[in-house]
Parts: structure tokens; C-alpha cells; sequence
């Protein structure tokens, strides 16, 4: 128990490290963390870390796959539902018969060993290629199709792998048993997803409590995820589900107080989990090498530069035909959705970096089938997965700023960022001017006295005037903004350091100084937000 402390211990001071140092070199977290994990592993001497499967699946990726959904809109997930479709579903069916074909006549493989193969590498993950693409402000709609893809892609792939382990162990495969099955998950998925997300919803605003709100937050994941997956399916629709339920309704059922404390909870608690799988990914290195022999090295060299060019030549063979035949041949929908230019699909196609999702999958083929024979070929697909992961984690990964900005999209985004800085602040004035409506409403029905409404009434007028003179595009007036944002934010300051002498003095109790401090954290917060946005745009 203490030795596996220990190891905890050690790969959070990794994470620490080498989020300082992507820092300083502007380089993806999570290449540099499988990098980290890799070097550590070739170490000599230090103990060998063995990623378990179950931990992946059941443990780690439906808090992930929740949490992404979540934040994702549901409006935009259903505006483009149907080119997440064709990724999420399309592409991960035909990059599995690719690999599988590939595998077959290439590699030697028997089919069902190859669609096992397949399955397992055909999903991509998009944990890193977003941050690299948010960073860089490529168009809104090219991140929203990337995170619908990453929600439903890892169902699709996990349902075939379950078909072709099946196929392996048994021996045999019927298309229209596995069809009919297929269908039933995604609908049992979806229905369950709503109950839960429906569910819990109730159940917190019931409690109207944060910690027990949040508590159940994390739990709705689980809740999500197992019985599904424990009846056969993947738990992955079901999660996604909920999770795009909870984000569309909660907000009027979820308290101020649970959303301020939920979102830095979840933000740290995904930054924890994300940065450790990195790394034990990384760390699996020393055990799959461990199963190589001296005299498969340059078959294998050969094996994964196939299974890696098949999947990446795939991706881009399926893009382009998914992005622009059906407006090719639908007039209607060229007319609702013009087709974007060349390079948006050149940007999805090159995003299809492979992650934890595909290592997990692949440490979960059992050892033996059902006649107890050894599982065909099981350390080959394991070696070849991890080998694919590497290729386009920090092949692909490393390269894709350089050649988003080759392709003219890097920083293409701002003027939807400008468009959508418009919108917030109309809605915020559409909002003040509702609640000043308001005030005589409310004036009238309590017959309140005038020293309590005009107070009230001047901070909303005061809040309308500063939202005004930000967004009418007039530089002086967007300075003087924001020198009044840099003298409140010093005379925040200034607060903080009487609060904390008047706490030295004995003055006021801890209760006190921290209801305080809470007051003038959550003002420059805000603060410090509008400054950051307006840096960005």
C-alpha cells in the first residue's frame, strides 16, 4: 500500500513537472507526458507500472467522456450531428475493415484478428489535437465537430471490439445477429442516458446542496456507464447522454453555488486524471517491449508502419467524400450548409490522433478464447497499438500546429470569437434591462419604499452604461474601461491586505476574513476573465 502511494505520489510531481516545462516550450501536455512516461520507463531499476484495463474503462473514462459532454453544446452537437455521425460512426467502421484488410493480406493476420486490431486502433482521441486547436482559435464549428466525434466515436469502437473478441473466441460471426444487437444498444444507450440525466438532475435540486450536488455529479458518470456496459454494451452513449441532458437542462436546476464550486472541481479533477494516463500510457512501454524478441524487430517495424499508414490514409480517404458528396448530391443541404473550404477537412483528417481509449481496449483482450486456447496474436495487437499511439500522438501531434498554420486556419476563428463577444454582451444588456423592468414589478407588489429600489435600480443602470461603452467599438472608450478594470482590480488588492491586517490584529474571526476573501476572489475572477478574453480576441 505505501510502495503504490509512493508511485501516486511520483507520477503527480511528473505531471507537475512537465506541465511547467510544456509550459516554457509551448508543447501539448499530453505528448510531453507519454514522452515522460516512455524515458521513465527505458529507466533501469525503477518498479514496471501495468496499465489495468478495467481501471481505464470502468474507473477513468466515463468521468472523461462525462465531463466533455457536459461542457459540449447540444445546440451545436445537433447542427452537426450529421458529419459527427459520419466521423464517429462511419469512420470508425470503415478505418476498422481498413485495418483489418490491411492486416490480413499485408501482415498475415486471419480476419477475425484483424478486425480485432482494427476496432481497437480505429477510434481517435482528441484530447490533445483540441487543446492544441483552441489555442490556436481555428473555426468554432471544426472544435465542435472534433469533440462530438471524440464523445461518440469511442461507443462505436468499443461495441465492434466486443464483436470481434467475440468472433475470435467463439469462432464464428453472424452480420445480421451483430446489426440487430448493435441497434439495440445505441437505443437502450440513448434511453437510459435520459433517464439517468433526468434523474439526477431532480435528485440535486432536491438536495440544494454543493457538496452533496457535486457528489452526485461524479457519481452520474458511473451511474451512466456500468449497467449498459455490464449488460453488453459500451456505457459510452449512455454517458454522453446524460452528460449533453444534464448540460441543456441544468440550468435552471443546478444552484449558482454548485456550478461556481463544480466547475474548478471537475476542471482539476479531468486535468488529474488526463495528465496521469498520459503518463502511465507512456509507462506501459517497458512491459510490451518486454515481449518483443530480437528476431521480430523489423517485422514489427514493418507491421506498424502499415497499421499506421492504413490509419492514417484512411482518415483522410473518408473525410473529404463524408464532407462534400452529400452537399454534391443533396441541393437542399448545399443550400442550408455550404460546403466549407479544402483545408477544414484537411484539419479534421489530421486530428485523428489515437490515445488511452485504444490502449485500454487492447490490454483488455483476454488471454485465452473459449476453448481455452491462447487468444491469437494477443502481444502482437498489444505492441502494434501502443506503437500507433505513439506515431500519431507525437508524430501527428507535434506537427499539427505547424500545419494548421500552413493551412491558413491558425487564429481564423477570431472573428467568430468577435461575433460571439457581441452576442454575450446584447445578452447581458437584454438581460439588465429585464430585471430593470423588473424592479417597478417588484416595487409594486411588496409596496417597497424608494431608498431600497433606486439604490438598485443605479447599480443595474451603472452595469447597463459600463456594458455600452465596452462593446460600441470605441478605443477610448474601451481604454478607459480598461484602466477602470486595472484600478478596481488594484483596489481589490488593497481590501485583501486590510482584511488580512485587521485579521492579524484580532479584529474579525476566520469565518469572517474568508466570507470576505471569498467576496473579492469571485470579483477579480470576473475581472481577471474579461481582461484574459479581451487579451485573446
Amino acid at each position: 500500500m505505501v510502495e503504490t502511494l509512493q508511485i501516486l505520489l511520483s507520477l503527480l510531481i511528473v505531471v507537475g513537472a512537465i506541465a511547467v516545462l510544456a509550459k516554457r516550450l509551448e508543447i501539448p501536455p499530453p505528448i510531453l507526458l507519454v514522452c515522460a512516461g516512455v524515458g521513465l520507463a527505458l529507466v533501469p531499476g525503477l518498479p514496471t507500472i501495468e496499465l489495468a484495463p478495467e481501471l481505464v474503462l470502468l474507473v477513468v473514462l466515463p468521468p472523461l467522456i462525462y465531463a466533455a459532454s457536459v461542457s459540449m453544446s447540444w445546440r451545436e452537437f445537433r447542427f452537426n450531428l450529421r458529419p459527427i455521425s459520419l466521423l464517429a460512426v462511419g469512420a470508425v467502421v470503415v478505418t476498422t475493415v481498413a485495418v483489418a484488410t490491411a492486416a490480413h493480406y499485408l501482415l498475415g493476420l486471419p480476419w477475425n484478428v484483424g478486425f480485432v486490431l482494427g476496432a481497437i486502433v480505429s477510434p481517435p482521441d482528441t484530447v490533445a489535437p483540441l487543446a492544441i486547436a483552441r489555442r490556436l482559435h481555428i473555426p468554432r464549428r471544426i472544435v465542435t465537430v472534433l469533440e462530438g466525434e471524440g464523445l461518440a466515436n469511442d461507443a462505436t469502437a468499443l461495441i465492434l471490439y466486443r464483436f470481434a473478441v467475440a468472433a475470435v473466441s467463439i469462432g464464428t460471426f453472424h452480420l445480421g445477429t451483430a446489426v440487430g444487437t448493435f441497434a439495440a444498444i445505441v437505443g437502450g444507450e440513448l434511453a437510459w442516458g435520459v433517464a439517468v440525466g433526468w434523474a439526477m438532475l431532480r435528485i440535486r435540486r432536491w438536495v440544494a446542496e454543493p457538496r452533496v450536488e457535486i457528489l452526485l455529479s461524479i457519481l452520474t458518470p458511473y451511474v451512466a456507464f456500468w449497467p449498459p456496459e455490464t449488460l453488453g454494451g459500451s456505457g459510452v452513449l449512455a454517458t454522453v447522454t446524460a452528460g449533453l441532458y444534464i448540460s441543456w437542462n441544468g440550468l435552471l436546476l443546478i444552484s449558482a453555488a454548485t456550478r461556481l464550486q463544480g466547475i474548478f472541481f471537475w476542471d482539476f479533477l479531468i486535468y488529474l486524471i488526463e495528465g496521469l494516463v498520459f503518463v502511465i500510457t507512456g509507462l506501459q512501454a517497458r512491459s510490451l517491449l518486454d515481449k518483443m524478441t530480437a528476431e521480430s524487430v523489423a517485422g514489427l517495424l514493418m507491421a506498424v508502419a502499415v497499421v499506421s499508414a492504413v490509419v492514417i490514409v484512411t482518415r483522410f480517404l473518408w473525410v473529404f467524400p463524408a464532407i462534400y458528396v452529400p452537399r454534391w448530391t443533396i441541393p437542399g443541404l448545399a443550400r442550408r450548409d455550404p460546403a466549407p473550404p479544402w483545408q477544414w477537412p484537411f484539419a479534421i483528417a489530421f486530428t485523428g490522433i489515437r490515445g488511452i481509449v485504444s490502449l485500454a481496449a487492447a490490454l483488455s483482450i483476454p488471454l485465452t478464447t473459449d476453448s481455452g486456447a491462447p487468444f491469437p496474436y494477443r502481444d502482437l495487437i498489444l505492441l502494434l497499438t501502443f506503437a500507433v499511439i505513439l506515431v500519431t500522438l507525437v508524430g501527428q501531434g507535434l506537427m499539427l500546429p505547424a500545419v494548421i498554420r500552413a493551412l491558413g486556419l491558425a487564429h481564423s476563428g477570431r472573428a467568430e470569437r468577435h461575433r460571439e463577444r457581441h452576442e454575450e454582451h446584447v445578452a447581458r444588456r437584454e438581460a439588465l434591462h429585464g430585471a430593470l423592468e423588473r424592479i417597478d414589478e417588484v416595487a409594486a407588489e411588496r409596496k417597497l419604499p424608494r431608498d431600497v429600489i433606486e439604490p438598485v435600480r443605479e447599480r443595474i443602470l451603472d452595469r447597463i452604461h459600463y456594458l455600452e461603452n465596452v462593446s460600441d467599438g470605441n478605443d477610448a472608450h474601451k481604454r478607459l474601461s480598461d484602466l477602470r478594470d486595472d484600478v478596481e482590480c488594484l483596489l481589490i488588492e488593497t481590501e485583501r491586505e486590510h482584511v488580512n491586517q485587521l485579521y492579524r490584529a484580532g479584529k474579525i474571526k476566520d469565518e469572517a476574513r474568508r466570507r470576505v476573501e471569498r467576496d473579492l476572489d469571485l470579483r477579480e475572477a470576473r475581472l481577471r476573465n474579461e481582461i484574459g478574453d479581451d487579451e485573446n480576441e
